[in-house]
């Protein structure tokens, strides 16, 4: 029990900025029994980041700047820390590359013209889509873009080997029990869908399956596997999968 208290202490303090003590969650084996829980941190960043869109929204009757803050508080929950994977990966996968080159790319801190394409190009999106979205439906997708996202780390840590030879914090986060966490995350996107969107989140689940197992594809032709950078990258793609199929459902785009 304590083992699993620290695991989900564990995927708090490495998904989120919320404070939360080192010695709570320290160790090797709090990370591994971690991985189970992304997807619930997932849901409790889609209520926070829910509820504070709706407070802004009350104090400002301007959408495009409450969807502008909203935006903000996406990437700064996570400390920045996907949308960095987002820049990195970028960066190496579209350097057209042999592997080894494109993980030396994907090492380097400095970002270049890719990766900051790929990240102006999802903060846009995020904020024009959040400003198109219905307000009836704004509430929950928002709900169920940080779910998305963080179930898709699930996707690539459940079929994917970790693509250095040298190991690293990512090859951590693997499951042994591969299948499991993959129904698992599988069964949360789906229920939080049709509790929330009924139908239409039924097809924001088959949407965000088929594009989560399609990056990881994508990841394991480019390079054989996952790396912390990959994992962070089909994050931010995968957040953008409900708001995006949601505007496609209510015949906005």
């Amino acid at each position: 029990m304590l083992t699993e208290v620290k695991g989900c202490l564990a995927a708090v303090r490495f998904l989120t900025v919320l404070p939360v003590a080192s010695r709570w969650c320290d160790g090797e084996r709090p990370l591994r029994a971690s991985t189970k829980y992304f997807p619930l941190v997932g849901l409790g960043i889609g209520g926070l980041i829910a509820s504070a869109d709706h407070g802004l929204g009350l104090l400002w009757q301007a959408p495009l700047l409450t969807s502008g803050i909203t935006t903000v508080l996406l990437i700064a929950i996570s400390g920045g820390l996907h949308i960095d994977g987002l820049a990195d990966t970028a960066d190496g996968f579209l350097s057209a590359r042999p592997k080894q080159r494109i993980l030396e790319i994907m090492r380097d801190s400095r970002i270049g013209v890719m990766g900051t394409v790929a990240v102006v190009s999802a903060i846009l999106l995020k904020f024009t889509a959040l400003a198109a979205v219905n307000p009836a439906s704004r509430w929950t997708v928002i709900l169920l873009m940080p779910l998305a996202g963080r179930t898709a780390l699930l996707c690539q840590l459940a079929l994917l080997p970790y693509a250095r030879s040298n190991g690293g914090l990512a090859d951590l986060f693997i499951p042994r029990h591969r299948t499991v966490y993959l129904i698992w995350a599988a069964v949360v996107m789906g229920g939080a869908g049709w509790l929330t969107l009924n139908t239409i989140g039924l097809f924001i689940t088959a949407v965000w399956a088929v594009g989560s197992l399609g990056f990881a594809g994508y990841c394991y032709r480019k390079i054989g596997g996952l790396t912390g950078d990959t994992l962070g990258a089909g994050c931010e793609f995968a957040e953008l999968l409900p708001l995006l199929t949601v505007l496609i459902c209510e015949g906005r785009w």
